[in-house]
């Protein structure tokens, strides 16, 4: 039987989902019809898909869309001239303006510098034993007498206690992590189509935001009082200090709070969709079992045939041109990521899921000076996931009984179920 958090956290994801499931159309071969006919779209073609961008409702300016995989890349990695700023009256009004993600230039130059060294490979790789055994002895051990599991009930929970802990909150059962994981959820809420949903969902979102906020400001302070002496996020931003400025403790919050919304959304999609594809494709499961570190290549390749997040958008801080077609300042520049990671001119058979296909920078993380800071710690929970699965569930294998899993959304794209069986 689920707890009350469990349930406010399942329906919270559900909920997330269902918004940005949008239309029924074939993601992919629309934006493969566009990148082949009409590269650089002139119009809001996200909204044709029946889903929210991060942008303000109602925001009255030009917009184009980019299909191509050069194209893409020039924008996502210019962040001079295609800027991010316009999130905060959009997504980042949940948060007060106060968003990573909209910050622009030098600001977020300094803050990605502070925020940056806790989430590279180095510092992570300290956790790798801990987040091993809570993956192993809280969530998998458990289950093994079952002989039956849905993982995605699994793949939602363990990341939000993984990354929690990173970031500092205790392990000693004291904070009900799964209900602030469904405040940090809330905060895509104010993203709709609709006006009226935008602003209900805007206010819904704050409201979470700020029960959250409070719980973070009062770890932070308890921290600082302590010394700060530990490794995790909060001690790390405490102590540390660039360009001869420190953090205060509001700052600090706020940093924290705004990395929570995707510090287990996007880790529980990219598991579910690679989990779905280990065990549809032909021969995958038997090579991964013989070949561990195929775990990494299968996890790249999940991120770019199957990203999370489909499309970025940025903003034309002046007039600019790709490929002859002027984009006017301040146009909203809507970057599919979905289309530049199969584009044929960059990648072989790019309809095909192949692990062993030659290694190229795609789009499923971001790209560019905004690039998910997470990304490493994402990618190692992910790994540590599917080795314990392998290792703990002899035979392991789809539930005949069950549907099989399958992929959706127009954005936020993930599996819902990936039911499975073993010995």
């Amino acid at each position: 039987m689920q707890s009350g958090s469990d349930s406010k956290l399942a329906d919270a994801y559900s909920s997330v989902s269902d918004k940005f499931r949008g239309s029924d159309v074939d993601l992919y071969a629309t934006c493969r019809d566009m990148r082949l006919k009409s590269p650089i779209y002139e119009g809001d073609f996200i909204a044709t898909l029946g889903v929210p961008t991060n942008a303000k409702v109602g925001m009255k300016v030009p917009t184009v869309a980019l299909f191509r995989y050069a194209d893409i890349m020039t924008v996502l990695r210019d962040g001079e001239n295609y800027t991010s700023g316009f999130i905060a009256k959009g997504l980042g009004a949940a948060f007060d303006g106060l968003i990573i993600l909209a910050m622009d230039g030098d600001e977020h130059r300094k803050v990605r510098s502070l925020l940056q060294p806790v989430f590279m490979p180095s510092s992570v790789n300290r956790w790798r034993d801990k987040i091993d055994r809570m993956i192993r002895k809280d969530f998998l051990e458990p289950l093994i007498p079952q002989k039956h599991a849905e993982l995605m009930e699994f793949g939602l929970y363990f990341p939000i206690q993984a990354v929690y802990s990173l970031i500092g909150f205790p392990d000693d059962g004291s904070h009900d992590l799964k209900q602030y994981a469904a405040w940090a959820l809330a905060a895509f809420g104010g993203q709709s189509l609709d006006p009226k949903q935008a602003e209900e969902g805007l206010r819904k979102a704050g409201a979470a935001l700020k029960s959250l906020y409070e719980i973070i400001i009062n770890l932070v302070i308890e921290r600082r009082a302590a010394g700060a002496t530990g490794d995790d996020l909060i001690s790390r931003l405490i102590n540390a200090e660039f360009e001869g400025r420190k953090l205060d403790d509001h700052e600090i919050a706020t940093f924290v709070r705004s990395l929570l919304p995707a510090a287990g959304e996007t880790t529980t999609r990219t598991f579910g969709s690679a989990m779905a594809m280990l065990f549809t494709q032909p021969g995958l499961l038997e090579r991964v079992k013989a070949d561990r570190g195929l775990i990494a290549k299968l996890i790249e390749e999940t991120a770019r045939f199957e990203p999370s997040s489909t499309f970025k958008v940025r903003q034309a801080a002046k007039e600019m041109e790709i490929d002859g077609v002027k984009i006017p300042a301040g146009a909203l520049v809507q970057c599919m990521v979905a289309s530049a990671n199969r584009d044929e001119t960059v990648f072989e058979n790019p309809d095909v899921f192949d692990i062993d296909r030659k290694a190229k920078p795609s789009f499923g993380f971001g790209f560019g000076p905004h690039m998910c800071v997470g990304q490493f710690i994402a990618k190692l929970e992910i790994n540590l996931a599917i080795n314990a699965i392998l290792d703990l569930f002899p035979n392991v294998r789809l539930d005949p009984n069950k549907p099989a899993p399958v992929i959706t959304g127009q954005q936020l794209r993930g599996a819902s179920s990936v039911a499975v069986i073993w010995d």
